[in-house]
């Protein structure tokens, strides 16, 4: 029997590889002739950088870059196995969580870092570019991390404007003159879920800036600048369009990625599906086994799960699901391609001792061995 396993991070309790190789022990357990592949599985969001790369034999980098309030921060993403590709999320370097509670405030958070992780992978021989960009500090457009990679976003005396959202006050005019010629050759797949526009009453302004620190009189101000940012843009970059689908993302860093790079905006899973080439190994498979930490209604809301069990079911494949928890509308999961799925809660426990690392390796051993005995009786 052959079973390939892809299942999402069961977060605080196990990455993506650890719930894979729990899962492999309770099948062999059940069948120690079974070929099991473990696949890494993110959806574009936290986790998918550590995923990526050791699900696929790269190797992790370290790098000192402008954190969100200025103050340098250690950021890591990967680089895989080919030495082209990088995988990023803006998060490690303008990530909301780098951000006090008290400190948060969209007009001085920055992109920069971003651009300056993107320079790093650069230098370092990457052409092709995987980049989440969940869970930002930020709302300037984008600037940054254009700032970093040598464009001028630059005030009416010709200075580079100040980092945040308050540089756009002062936005006079872009620059391409300074670019690093290699971004260019670069190419960039955005794992973007948002479908906000750049401004308006569903821009990035109006629905992320109070999460962000920004108060109404902000958000009326931030969406007039960003306004005119793509005004500017628009004079000299042809593609510019700020009423595009996903121009909101990350406080407008979408906005930048579609205008002044090589970019595509995808679903997050679709990327990760593709890069993986995980159907390349269901359809050989006899058996897929999918899951989350969560199985719930929202699940089938375009979540990791669904996207392994439709390639599966492209197939013909059966597919199970294992998860932490599962909700009563989870059933739902059942018309997407999952043919049953399982909680892995085996005793009375709190939530602490739910997810401490061990009890849930050991309790998804278990469940999937009793599981599997039940698959094989067929």
């Amino acid at each position: 029997m052959k079973v390939v396993v892809a299942i999402d991070s069961l977060k605080g309790s196990l990455s993506s590889l650890e719930a894979g190789d729990a899962i492999r022990a309770g099948i062999l357990r059940a069948d120690s002739s079974a070929e099991v592949l473990v696949r890494p599985l993110a959806d574009g969001g936290e986790g998918t950088v550590e995923a990526l790369t050791i699900g696929m034999g790269g190797t992790l980098q370290e790098v000192r870059v402008t954190g969100p309030l200025g103050a340098p921060v250690t950021a890591v993403y990967g680089i895989l196995q080919d030495g082209k590709t990088a995988i990023l999320e803006m998060a490690a370097a303008a990530g909301i969580t780098l951000v006090e509670e008290k400190e948060r405030n969209p007009l001085n958070t920055t992109t920069y870092g971003v651009g300056e992780m993107i320079r790093d992978a650069i230098s370092k021989g990457c052409r092709h570019f995987i980049v989440g960009i969940g869970g930002s500090a930020t709302n300037d457009g984008g600037i940054g991390m254009l700032q970093a990679l040598g464009y001028g976003l630059l005030d009416s005396e010709g200075k580079q404007v100040p980092f945040g959202a308050k540089g756009l006050q002062v936005l006079d005019r872009i620059s391409d003159e300074k670019v690093m010629p290699e971004l260019a050759d670069c190419t960039f797949r955005v794992a973007c879920d948002v479908t906000n526009t750049l401004c308006g009453d569903q821009g990035c302004s109006a629905v992320f800036g109070p999460q962000k620190g920004a108060d109404p009189g902000m958000i009326m101000q931030m969406d007039k600048w960003l306004a005119y940012y793509a005004t500017l843009a628009r004079e000299k970059y042809e593609k510019a369009n700020p009423r595009q689908a996903g121009t909101g993302a990350a406080g407008g860093l979408g906005f930048a990625f579609l205008t002044f790079t090589d970019a595509q905006l995808e679903s997050g899973i679709k990327i990760v599906l593709e890069e993986t080439r995980l159907e390349d190994y269901v359809k050989e498979a006899d058996l897929v086994i999918t899951g989350e930490g969560r199985l719930d209604g929202q699940t089938v809301m375009g979540k990791a799960p669904i996207g392994v069990a439709h390639i599966a079911k492209q197939y013909g494949k059966p597919v199970i699901a294992f998860a932490g928890a599962v909700t009563q509308d989870a059933t739902a999961c059942n018309a997407h391609g999952i043919d049953a799925f399982f909680p892995i809660l085996r005793r009375i426990s709190t939530l602490q001792e739910a997810m401490e690392p061990e009890n849930a390796r050991q309790n998804m051993t278990d469940t999937v061995e009793q599981a599997l005995r039940l698959f094989l009786l067929k």
